[in-house]
């Protein structure tokens, strides 16, 4: 008997390594909740693209707008868990959303399984060049003096622009309007540079390239200390907005139920590729920042979620922010 049950243990054992191993045998779908050419996009193609090579397999990636990304999120939750559909989420996406919406089809904390945590970066408050103030301190009395004129572009009524932009209003007493855009920051930063909005909160992997062909202006870093890759933005600390942090993190989900074999390879993969000098380098000049290797595990994804829902929810009930 107790051989029987040895050699059933080894044949199990044997079994889930040979899954492991012949994991993937086709494409994987990475599913991007926003717009194509936004933040969220952008880091998926980095990480998609070095990540084929561990995997063996490429990932494609597809772009599922609409509701401040729970329209891609609810797709990967009713996929087949089998490891083949992943979703790309992030602090907006997996947070603040599950605080703002009343009617979600899912728990983001009981129907994923977290695969591994990616960069995050700090959002930066930009404006049209044509708003006449040249600092932080100057452009909150501007829109103290002018918001029922100042328009500012958002994901939508619960978007991680949104949230910030309320979390500012509320921390420096200003007021402003916001727009909703489907497609998030890609038709965000267009309208901001064609001069159709004034203001927007947005990542700095997404604000960075205008920036830094001086399209827009930047006041502030939403960050504790400046980025490498933007040393002259000064952070709200500095700036004269102290203590308005706000930084979006992003993650990989797979529905519930995906084999922990599946989870194991595709987490690897994705630590492989944020060790990639390159792939560091090409993150870093975007504004992101790789966190450290131990917290990048789907445990790591697992435990930040579980402190960010902790944090903001309390935060974002209290700004009354509801999306039906």
């Amino acid at each position: 008997m107790k051989r029987t049950l040895i050699a059933a243990a080894v044949l199990a054992a044997t079994l889930s390594a040979a899954a492991a191993q012949s994991f993937p045998t086709r494409p994987i779908t990475m599913v991007v909740p926003f717009g194509a050419g936004g933040p969220t996009d952008a880091l998926a193609r980095i990480i998609a693209e070095r990540m084929r090579g561990p995997l063996g397999e490429p990932l494609l990636v597809e772009n599922v707008t609409g509701a401040s990304g729970t329209i891609g999120i609810t797709r990967v939750a009713r996929a087949a868990p089998d490891g083949y559909t992943i979703v790309l989420g992030n602090w907006p996406s997996f947070v603040v959303a599950s605080a703002t919406y009343n009617n979600l089809s899912y728990d983001v904390t009981k129907d994923f399984e977290p695969i591994a945590l990616l960069p995050n970066n700090p959002y930066i408050i930009v404006t049209k060049k044509g708003v006449p103030a040249t600092n932080l301190k100057e452009l909150i009395a501007y829109l103290k003096a002018n918001g029922d004129k100042v328009s500012a572009g958002t994901g939508g009524n619960g978007a991680g622009q949104h949230v910030s932009g309320l979390y500012f209003q509320k921390s420096t007493g200003t007021a402003f309007q916001f727009v909703p855009y489907r497609a998030g920051s890609s038709d965000i930063m267009r309208d901001l540079v064609a001069g159709h909005i004034d203001l927007t909160f947005d990542q700095a992997i997404s604000a960075l390239p205008y920036i830094r062909n001086d399209q827009v202006r930047a006041y502030a870093i939403t960050g504790k200390t400046r980025l490498a890759s933007a040393p002259d933005i000064p952070t709200v600390d500095e700036a004269g907005a102290p203590g308005v942090y706000i930084s979006t993190w992003f993650g990989l989900w797979a529905p519930k139920g995906t084999p922990p074999e599946a989870i194991a390879r595709i987490s690897a993969a994705a630590m492989e590729a944020m060790a990639d000098p390159a792939v560091a380098k090409r993150l870093a000049d975007l504004g992101q920042e790789i966190p450290p290797r131990e917290q990048q595990t789907a445990a790591g994804l697992a435990a930040l979620l579980k402190s960010e829902l902790e944090k903001w929810t309390p935060i974002i009930k209290g700004a009354n922010i509801k999306t039906e």
